[in-house]
């Protein structure tokens, strides 16, 4: 197993597949984009499948979530999600997404054996998502939330982050336009995890703002504590169900002690929280012919290391160097 020393147990992987993104999030990246990581140094189809061989085989996971950048930019990953799908146990699998390319390829990654897709979306105001986004793209993420549900890639999770001055007034819209579509809502406080560095505490939308605005027109009942178990996002039951809604406040309500995860950059690094600001290395590994035993062996290690929370409320808490489009969802 992937344990720590705090007694928690790694069982979901999320693989970043690319850096990459078709969109410009104000709180993710600037404008012009990043520098994106150099194709020689992205871990190869094959190599991204025997990790996962090796985690679900000989390390316990039982989740995989690709994720980014935006994965749907991989040429690859309908093969790699087949490929996958084929193990032994098989193991659940979801994609992250902006949703953009889910309207091309949501049935065939259906077919493939996906499971389910969650979509980042902020805004339903066309002039919002432009200006969050830096792109107007909206039509083609709604086009793709359609699709991904007609496919079968269901629940169908919708991600979204608010912003003050921009879409902090749109949570019971989102919430109302998700319960009509059956689509299933998380809201998520912004992270420090974007490029510029210019997130600040008191900046942010918090949970329970956000929660505040929602009971203005919802009925909300909390969901019972053990049915989340190690899920990050705290669960309400809107109006009485069967629909539900979620707030994932990593920030104000940080949800460490129940951590389950473990995470692969694009790149072939192992990262064991997504603030930490160390990574171990399993490329040179792959690249070095070592046994599956080794690798399972320093993935082990990298997980025993893992800290006892995120350190967001310690006054000397640093961001890691990589923003979110580097390390993955």
């Amino acid at each position: 197993m992937l344990i720590d020393t705090y007694g928690r147990v790694a069982t979901d992987l999320r693989v970043s597949l690319t850096d990459r993104c078709n969109l410009r999030c104000t709180y993710c990246m600037p404008e012009e984009g990043l520098q994106w990581l150099a194709k020689p140094d992205l871990l190869t189809d094959d190599e991204i499948v025997r990790l996962i061989d090796i985690a679900v085989t000989s390390l316990g996971i039982e989740e995989v979530r690709f994720t980014g950048g935006e994965p749907l930019l991989r040429p690859g990953l309908v093969g790699i999600v087949e490929r996958v799908a084929a193990l032994e146990p098989r193991p659940q699998m979801s994609l992250t997404t902006n949703g953009i390319g889910l309207k091309r390829t949501a049935t065939a990654l259906k077919k493939a054996g996906l499971d389910r897709v969650n979509v980042s979306l902020d805004t339903l105001r066309p002039d919002v998502f432009k200006t969050l986004t830096r792109r107007d793209r909206l039509k083609d993420v709604l086009a793709g939330l359609e699709a991904a549900h007609d496919a079968g890639l269901t629940p169908v999770k919708i991600n979204s982050v608010l912003m003050p001055g921009l879409n902090a007034d749109e949570a019971p819209d989102l919430l109302a336009w998700a319960v009509a579509h059956d689509y299933e809502l998380r809201f998520i406080e912004q992270m420090p995890l974007d490029a510029q560095h210019g997130w600040t505490r008191d900046g942010m939308v918090t949970a329970g703002d956000i929660l505040a605005s929602l009971h203005t027109r919802f009925d909300l009942t909390p969901e019972r504590s053990d049915e989340r178990g190690s899920a990050p996002a705290e669960r309400w039951i809107v109006d009485g169900g069967p629909h539900r809604v979620g707030v994932i406040a990593s920030v104000t309500r940080p949800f460490c002690g129940a951590c389950d995860r473990t995470r692969l950059t694009a790149d072939g690094q192992i990262r064991n929280c997504l603030f930490a600001r160390e990574e171990t290395d399993l490329r040179a590994a792959l690249r070095s012919d070592a046994p599956d035993e080794e690798i399972a062996r320093i993935w082990r290690l990298a997980m025993w290391g893992k800290k006892a929370g995120s350190g967001l409320d310690d006054p000397s808490f640093l961001q890691p160097d990589r923003p979110m489009s580097a390390i993955g969802g």
